[in-house]
């Protein structure tokens, strides 16, 4: 259902404030455009990988979750939550629950494309009727801001420190939407909170009430890890996708669909120079290394296009 930002605005928040995540955070503009999209009529059951959400969020005996909420340690909240689901239906089955309830998964990207990715790739393979949401903020924030698999290639991180010796993290950022996309689940999607929150969700929308697991995977800008104003969030989002660092895709069914073609094209340069982890990329010295970055930017999108456009044929 397509969505206009003061419509999305009236709906209920399912995670509410007085949470202690940073100003500045995508996390939780994440969580409430992904919680928005379950109708009201509708319950949840939601688990949370260890991790910055988590622990800013519930800390007994506070919460921000109006919704039953599983406290999960780094690598099972997939896990966990299809066994949550596995029991809703043998009790539904049995008549003893009524209510409809949905299942979704948080994890920041350490949970996920690292730690957790074992719980996931099982739980998916599985064919669990579940969404599990990946807040990519490319990095262990929580923990002091060391790389993970998500962190781009010259990121200045705690343990892949720019200096004399080397200019940051040393490898490209695995691809896990891929990854996912390869298990040939239902639903796919890489997306964002840009554009009015109509392209999150939709595709929110979609993961929910699909039959069957779902994967999204969401760009969720860091100002600890990334040092960027807090001001700056959405302006970097826009660029994140202008720049086609993130582009806006999904895999329904295994059909591949481009969601979003920037008019012009952006230099990833713009999108680099508002955060401090890349401030050494700008030195004359480094100048090769931000050609290397835009050279491989170029490429995944023409690949990705050609993915995209096969399905048109």
């Amino acid at each position: 259902m397509a969505i206009t930002l003061k419509e999305a605005a009236k709906l209920e928040d399912r995670f509410t404030g007085g949470h202690r995540l940073c100003a500045g955070c995508g996390a939780g503009v994440t969580v409430r455009a992904v919680l928005r999209c379950i109708k009201p009529e509708d319950k949840a059951v939601i688990a949370a990988a260890t991790g910055c959400l988590e622990v800013s969020s519930f800390l007994y005996p506070y919460t921000a979750w109006k919704d039953s909420f599983i406290h999960n340690a780094f690598e099972n909240a997939a896990a966990t939550l299809s066994g949550v689901e596995a029991a809703y239906n043998i009790l539904k089955k049995k008549g003893k629950v009524k209510d409809n309830h949905k299942f979704i998964a948080f994890g920041g990207d350490g949970g996920t494309y690292d730690i957790g990715l074992q719980s996931l790739s099982g739980a998916m393979e599985r064919g669990h009727d579940m969404v599990y949401v990946c807040y990519d903020n490319g990095a262990y924030m929580n923990t002091g801001i060391q790389r993970s698999s998500a962190t781009p290639k010259y990121a200045n991180t705690t343990t892949s420190p720019a200096g004399k010796v080397l200019p940051g993290k040393q490898q490209f950022r695995k691809n896990l939407t891929e990854v996912m996309a390869a298990h040939n689940i239902p639903y796919v999607a890489q997306t964002a909170p840009f554009g009015a929150f109509k392209d999150i969700h939709e595709k929110s929308e979609k993961a929910i009430y699909k039959n069957g697991p779902a994967f999204l995977n969401v760009f969720t800008p860091c100002p600890r890890g990334w040092r960027y104003e807090t001001p700056k969030l959405m302006e970097i989002i826009k660029l994140a996708v202008d720049t086609c660092y993130w582009p806006l895709y999904e895999v329904e069914d295994g059909q591949w669909r481009l969601n979003y073609r920037p008019k012009e094209k952006r230099p990833i340069t713009e999108f680099l120079k508002l955060q401090g982890r890349f401030k050494h990329l700008f030195n004359e010295e480094n100048k090769g290394l931000l050609d290397e970055l835009q050279n491989e930017i170029d490429i995944k999108w023409e690949n990705l296009l050609s993915k995209c456009e096969a399905k048109e044929k």
